[in-house]
């Protein structure tokens, strides 16, 4: 028998942040859409705001499966952006 204790695991290491760019202005922006509902609406503006406000140079757009399933090809989303912005609740 397998007891299973309610506890869990939790992974208490520190990592480092990624590093950020000093401006926006001419960076180039990923937007990955997780799916949720209006994700896609709060995003694409929060992304016009980016080139308007902050001379973001271009915007390329990802679309996750499912809310609740990974991205699929992460390392190209990588490597076509310096930033990326992910993520939107309901």
């Amino acid at each position: 028998m397998q007891v299973l204790s309610p506890l869990g695991l939790t992974d208490t290491s520190l990592r480092t942040l990624a590093k950020r760019p000093a401006a926006l202005g001419g960076c180039r922006l990923a937007v990955l859409d997780n799916s949720k509902p209006n994700a896609d609406v709060l995003l694409a503006r929060l992304a016009e705001l980016l080139v308007s406000r902050a001379g973001v140079a271009s915007i390329r757009r990802w679309r996750k499966p499912g809310s609740s399933r990974a991205a699929e090809d992460i390392d190209a989303i990588v490597g076509a952006a310096d930033v990326v912005l992910t993520g939107s609740a309901d």
